[in-house]
């Protein structure tokens, strides 16, 4: 069937960015992101409490990465402070995503993660594109499109007296 002007259709069904559906979708997003990320973190806070000793491992395995000796050294350096925040973090980004709270707070400790996840597994056997990007660009996403404010509990943080007070605080909201 030819696009008709006059079509019924037309103002039933739009995929505007600030139409309803694009809410949806980004809601929806951000939501199973951030069950991602929670899923991951509370598992490992099951298995290993605060002692997340793989962490550690991880960055200090990371030799030769387009990072260079940065993660190396936070492994050997860093190790009280990875093993618990590994599990942690996880877990506190895939809570605040859920319930759309601090979004892009959140989403940018996401994207901090996915970073060295994307370059720490350097296998790039297929290209750069591989699934720790793809995560990355999930978080870049809840960043640029303000993910909290739609159906998230930022929508209603951004109302209160303290962030009309404090402008500034919407770019860690949304």
């Amino acid at each position: 069937m030819a696009y008709q002007p006059g079509s019924r259709l037309k103002n039933e069904f739009a995929l505007d960015v600030d139409g309803p559906l694009a809410g949806y979708w980004i809601a929806m997003l951000r939501v199973l992101t951030g069950w991602w990320f929670f899923h991951a973190g509370v598992t490992k806070l099951i298995e290993d409490g605060l002692a997340f000793t793989y962490g550690p491992a991880y960055l200090q395995g990371m030799t030769g990465t387009a990072l260079g000796p940065i993660p190396v050294w936070m492994g050997n350096n860093l190790a009280w402070l990875v093993e618990p925040g590994v599990p942690l973090f996880e877990t506190l980004i895939g809570l605040a995503l859920m319930v759309g709270a601090l979004t892009r707070l959140a989403a940018f400790g996401g994207v901090i993660f996915m970073v060295l996840f994307w370059v720490g597994n350097a296998g790039f056997g297929h290209g750069l594109v591989n699934g720790d990007l793809m995560g990355l660009l999930l978080f870049v996403s809840m960043i640029v499109f303000a993910a909290g404010r739609f159906y998230g509990l930022d929508a209603i943080l951004e109302e209160t007296k303290l962030v009309e007070r404090h402008p500034k605080l919407r770019y860690l909201l949304g």
